[in-house]
């Protein structure tokens, strides 16, 4: 396919971007802790320029220092200091040929402001964040419009391509929009123009200060899908729905709106918005070719686009006029590059495992950049920017083909080593093979095709069905011996019965080693894993319930993925027993203990045990034993997740000398 769609040039108002795809906002923690412009913010833009991109939408960017706070580390236009590390931003991605937007934003009530209030339209509070209120006056607003557009300003004098105005995902501006959170009775309230108002005045005061020719685009959730939020919405509100984000769009285009990028959902509906690994390849782009089909402006449409050809596709076929990207170029930078040099079976495509919204938060905490579970070098890409090729051609061993073994793999053959990868199984992926074979997880094996190109295109010697003998290594004189053999189910031999014939491991369930039909299953254990046993366990005709020791279902689960999973199981009926811990097995089913000492009998035919997992290390102490460097990965290391396997298997294979 030539993507000559895709690739192609656009305009944004006076601005010519050259091809069709839009890095979307996200928020990213590279940013200084004093807001600025830090060197992990430029490599982190140039490195998506440098692959391709046609035009860049930096992470949210403050334009309130009192209420209007996201995080330290994030990017800010408050203030003229700010101005040399726009330019410094600017000029990075404008080296490699890229076009960088500042996403212009304030988070209203989605936020927490430490001893205070978040500021909001009409102090209707976050479900999610659950922060106090406090309702703006119409001053307050009017110097709200000012702040957007000083800081637009502040971006057009630092030599930045044009601005976003966010009024998507529920933050402030979608506040004003959405009659759901907007209950103002004054000229910002009421009827659609009115809640529309604050953007218009926006729109015309960025023009008045900078004019007319500075692109100028707008973010907006066409639906906030309210009727699909987890969380009690008082009935009646159904919010901001498509028919009214047309009729906003058209109002709004003619005050000098140059492109509109169409999104969907706010914190309470949050997997409308960035999307867990059940949803489809582009299932919310009409609502982005229906506000298309309304104004002559560029509409750039978002949801989960993965692969070059369906976006060549509907941009070919007029659906939008470009695709916003995100998530899939943090976990390729260069997809773009790869689709216009004929490459697209090397693209590392985005698995939507939501690793990066779940570290955006908890890193933020920890002053760190977010993670990539695909991508060891998403946001660390200023430190992780001297690969040396000096494998020479010396041999390393590999043993163990999971995310770990593949990646150290991969980044060895990189940097010049001979690699010969040992798997004991007759396939690639180790316990990836398992990962994706709960309902919807399919797109886990995208990793697993992955890392198959990069081993044929670098001469990885891949040994299937091959255990890693000391005779069969030693053979090989390896230079270093990595050993990445992960880890197996916790079995606790202390509780009475369990070691019982009718007692098995998710492990066995996801491997097929054990079938389930038919039958009474108490799956003990409720991480992610155990729920999503159970989920299959139900979809394959079992009456399943869920047994957890501590006082709720999924606490350590990210609230996402937590939600989505339980909405498709909930549709079984499932058994919930939070709060009970497992006593002993009988010949009936199980014996449950409560938090007040209480027992409870389970009638089950079968056990499930998803109690977590204990790195293997016979492998790494045997070899250890007899050669000299030998290097633990993935959950030999540590045991971990995807993201820890993954990055682990690179920065070890990165760093060898």
């Amino acid at each position: 396919m030539s993507y000559e769609h895709l690739l192609s040039p656009i305009k944004i108002g006076s601005l010519t971007i050259r091809n069709r795809v839009i890095m979307g906002a996200m928020g990213n923690g590279t940013a200084n802790n004093d807001q600025t412009i830090s060197e992990c913010s430029c490599a982190y833009y140039a490195e998506r320029a440098k692959g391709g991109v046609g035009l860049i939408v930096n992470e949210v960017t403050r334009v309130n220092d009192a209420h209007g706070m996201m995080g330290d580390r994030q990017t800010s236009v408050t203030d003229d200091r700010f101005i040399p590390g726009l330019k410094k931003l600017a000029n990075a991605v404008h080296f490699y040929g890229g076009a960088i937007f500042i996403q212009l934003h304030h988070p209203g009530r989605q936020t927490f402001v430490p001893g205070g209030e978040c500021y909001t339209p009409s102090g209707v509070p976050s479900f999610l964040i659950n922060a106090p209120c406090h309702v703006m006056t119409t001053d307050e607003v009017e110097s709200l419009v000012k702040d957007f557009v000083d800081g637009a300003e502040r971006c057009y004098k630092a030599g930045i391509d044009g601005v976003e105005l966010h009024a998507a995902h529920g933050y402030m501006l979608n506040q004003f929009l959405s009659p759901f959170t907007n209950k103002r009775t004054d000229a910002y309230g009421g009827n659609t123009e009115n809640r529309a108002r604050i953007l218009k005045e926006i729109i015309e005061g960025i023009r008045e200060r900078v004019g007319r020719d500075y692109p100028v685009m707008l973010r907006i959730s066409a639906d906030e899908f309210l009727e699909r939020s987890p969380f009690p919405i008082p009935e009646g509100e159904i919010g901001l729905k498509l028919d009214e984000a047309v009729r906003i769009c058209k109002y709004l285009v003619p005050f000098g709106l140059d492109a509109i990028n169409v999104s969907a959902g706010i914190y309470e509906t949050m997997n409308e918005a960035w999307e867990p690994m059940s949803y489809e390849e582009g299932w919310k782009l009409y609502l982005a070719e229906e506000i298309k089909k309304a104004v002559d402006v560029p509409v750039f449409g978002v949801g989960v686009i993965r692969n070059p050809d369906f976006a060549e596709k509907v941009i070919a076929e007029g659906r939008v006029d470009g695709v916003t990207i995100a998530r899939g170029l943090l976990a390729d930078p260069d997809w773009v590059n790869k689709t216009a040099t004929g490459r697209v079976h090397e693209i590392r495509r985005c698995i939507s495992c939501l690793n990066c919204m779940e570290t955006m938060g908890v890193n933020g905490e920890k002053g760190e950049p977010i993670t990539c579970s695909v991508n060891a070098r998403n946001g660390r890409e200023w430190f992780y920017n001297d690969a040396r090729i000096t494998g020479n051609g010396r041999t390393v061993v590999v043993i163990g083909a999971g995310p770990a073994g593949m990646e150290a793999s991969r980044e060895l053959a990189e940097r010049g080593f001979k690699v010969v990868l040992f798997e004991k199984e007759g396939q690639l992926g180790g316990q990836l093979r398992m990962a994706m074979k709960p309902p919807h997880k399919e797109k886990i094996h995208w990793l697993i095709e992955y890392f198959e190109g990069q081993f044929k295109r670098l001469g990885v010697e891949v040994r299937l069905n091959t255990p890693a003998t000391v005779e069969a290594v030693r053979a090989l004189d390896p230079y270093a011996v990595f050993v990445g053999t992960g880890s197996t189910p916790i079995v606790p031999r202390s509780i009475p019965g369990v070691e019982g014939k009718k007692v098995c491991t998710s492990a066995d369930i996801l491997t097929g080693r054990v079938k389930l039909s038919g039958k009474k299953v108490a799956v003990i254990g409720s991480g992610m894993t155990g729920l999503e046993t159970a989920e299959l366990l139900a979809t394959q005709g079992n009456r399943v319930s869920i047994v957890e020791m501590a006082d709720r279902i999924g606490p350590s689960a990210y609230w996402q993925t937590l939600t989505d999973v339980q909405k498709r199981l909930n549709a079984f009926d499932p058994a919930y027993y939070p709060g009970h811990k497992l006593v002993r097995v009988t010949e009936t089913g199980v014996v449950l203990e409560k938090q007040d000492g209480t027992l409870v009998e389970l009638e089950a035919d079968s056990i499930v045990l998803s109690l977590g997992v204990a790195a293997g290390q016979s492998v790494a102490e045997e070899m250890a034993a007899h050669f000299d460097k030998v290097i633990r990965i993935g959950d030999t290391e540590k045991v971990g997740r995807i993201q820890s396997a993954i990055t682990s298997g690179f920065s070890e294979a990165y760093r060898l000398d």
